[in-house]
């Protein structure tokens, strides 16, 4: 398995791809494989531009029609059929594919990087002593010898408040990542061009309520389709919620391979949605498995598994996902597919708070709006006063307002529905920065590719030409996605409200994560790297003041934030 990196500047590329532990390609300049969990291939030619990346493509036989004579043998790697489609298509080649990619293509005195619709993939870039490098690992960059870089603390609020990065931030200074659905063209004079390839629109679409649900129910089955693996056993994580359900029938309706499903349950009291998973398994026939997630367990992998991310999550199912993703890869499972997805793309319960915000707002203001938004989060926003240092926040005066990566997105511009305007906030927010790359970078740590319908290009145009009403039909949240899969599934699923999986964070932190807890957070790294206010975590540990029942989730956040600025070697 390999990610990829590559350079353009003048000298000698090849020494900086050496810099970085990767593996210079021979015959070409400035591109190489790195090792570590990924599916990079590469170098291509076609015609003068070469090409290197961490491509899955979906509907490869659509591209090679479009192509036509140009297009290569059935048989080559997907990364060299999108660098055809570039070749002979432009950016319009890059709009018409399917699939999770990253790629970087050299054209000349131009570095050109293009990462997929919706955000599968990573894709980091800087620029240093007059060299462009870019790479799909955050942690090539952070060894690059030539980067002078060092904590960013504007991402550090960010992610207190998203438990997530949204936008181009990292946590390194000078290095950006590559936003979903854009072409980043990095000249040698050191100028940037960004293009957007493709951006969801909202479009009124008159057509019978009706003729939409049965749209989307086609639209959902080719997405289902395209991704199943051919002549092999296909995994599904099943929650037991509609999203993962129907995803579980579509696959056991279309695959003529075994459909293998795969469940989490902790151990403890912690209520569960067995019940649920166990029902649709039974249901889809499906084979399937529960595996049992003890706290121990938890406490033992965390740091491992928060270092296989590019950028932290503040998300606690990590470790249990990472442990599913290992049991599909030990059953001979190449492929697993998912339920995310149907939240951003279709409206889910996380909208209702800013809804029912909007019916009492005096302030008409986009920024108003914004700032809501952010509360609704309830992760460390409120907390940031007194959780941060005197130092931290003074530094902080002058970055950037956390609005910022919303503010694109909460106004009147593409989408007028204020529906529309909170799903394009979730997708190009949390979509492609917390959901989306946290299920790529755990699934291919253990060899196996996670893949996701729900996200799929013409489902999320679909549902953006889907009227209001019908996504949030009254108090039932994703009715049309309901609607379009009833025949699939039990009423008891399709119809029960939104629960979602509950994690034992709190019994996590006061018991098997208590000692590690107190020495990373107390201990005297954090202390010297002068992020946290010490009285603050004291008290959270405890449980003082009035952060219950949400303090296990905000000292989560924290603890994962440390983890990770330690294994990238970020400190003070």
């Amino acid at each position: 398995m390999s990610r990829w990196c590559a350079f353009l500047g003048e000298g000698d590329p090849d020494m900086h791809v050496r810099a970085v532990g990767g593996r210079p390609a021979p015959g070409f300049h400035g591109v190489g494989l790195l090792d570590g969990p990924g599916t990079a291939t590469g170098p291509y030619t076609v015609g003068a531009l070469t090409g290197i990346g961490e491509v899955t493509l979906f509907n490869g036989d659509l591209l090679r029609a479009r192509l036509g004579a140009d297009a290569p043998d059935r048989h080559c790697d997907d990364a060299e059929l999108l660098l055809h489609c570039y070749a002979r298509l432009g950016l319009g080649g890059i709009a018409l594919a399917d699939g999770m990619f990253a790629l970087a293509i050299t054209d000349g005195a131009e570095l050109v990087l293009v990462r997929d619709h919706v955000g599968a993939r990573t894709l980091f870039y800087a620029r240093a002593r007059g060299i462009w490098a870019a790479s799909t690992s955050l942690r090539a960059l952070r060894a690059w010898p030539d980067l002078d870089t060092g904590l960013n603390l504007s991402a550090v609020q960010s992610f207190l408040t998203f438990a997530y990065l949204p936008g181009a931030e990292t946590f390194l200074r000078g290095v950006h990542e590559a936003l979903p659905g854009r072409c980043v063209r990095l000249h040698q004079d050191g100028s940037i061009l960004e293009e957007t390839y493709w951006e969801p629109r909202e479009i009124e679409d008159r057509r019978s309520t009706r003729d939409h649900v049965d749209r989307l129910r086609e639209l959902l089955e080719a997405a289902t389709m395209r991704r199943l693996p051919e002549g092999e056993p296909v995994g599904v994580l099943l929650s037991g919620g509609i999203d993962s359900s129907l995803v579980t029938a579509l696959a056991t309706k279309l695959h003529d391979n075994p459909v293998r499903s795969y469940s989490i349950a902790f151990d403890g009291t912690t209520p569960n949605e067995l019940a649920y998973s166990g029902l649709v398994a039974a249901h889809c026939h499906t084979n399937h498995r529960v595996l049992t997630v003890p706290g121990d367990a938890v406490a033992e992998r965390l740091a491992t598994t928060v270092s296989l991310l590019d950028c932290p999550v503040g998300d606690p199912l990590t470790v249990p996902n990472l442990m599913l993703a290992e049991a599909a890869a030990a059953d001979g499972v190449r492929t697993i597919l998912n339920g995310e997805g149907g939240d951003p793309v279709f409206g889910g319960p996380k909208n209702l708070p800013m809804l029912i915000f909007e019916l009492f707002r005096d302030d008409p203001g986009p920024e108003v709006r914004a700032r809501a938004y952010l509360d609704s989060y309830r992760k460390c926003y409120d907390d940031l006063p007194v959780l941060l240092t005197a130092d931290a926040l003074a530094e902080l005066e002058s970055a950037p307002p956390l609005t910022e990566a919303l503010m694109p997105y909460l106004q009147q511009g593409r989408m007028t529905s204020l529906l529309n305007q909170l799903l394009h906030t979730n997708l190009r927010t949390k979509g492609a920065h917390h959901i989306l790359t946290k299920v790529e970078r755990l699934t291919a740590a253990s060899g196996v590719e996670g893949r996701a319908p729900l996200f799929d290009r013409e489902v999320i145009d679909h549902a953006f030409r889907v009227p209001p009403n019908l996504k949030l039909a009254g108090t039932s949240e994703k009715w049309i996605l309901k609607e379009s899969v009833r025949d699939l599934l039990p009423d008891t699923i399709v119809d029960r409200p939104k629960s979602g999986m509950r994690v034992p964070v709190q019994q996590w932190l006061t018991g098997p994560l208590h000692d590690l807890g107190h020495d990373l957070l107390l201990g005297p790294s954090a202390r010297a790297r002068g992020l946290f206010r010490e009285d603050t975590v004291r008290r959270w540990m405890r449980g003082e003041g009035t952060l219950l029942p949400r303090q296990g989730g905000k000292l989560w956040l924290v603890l994962t934030l440390e983890l990770w600025l330690r294994s990238f070697r970020i400190g003070p």
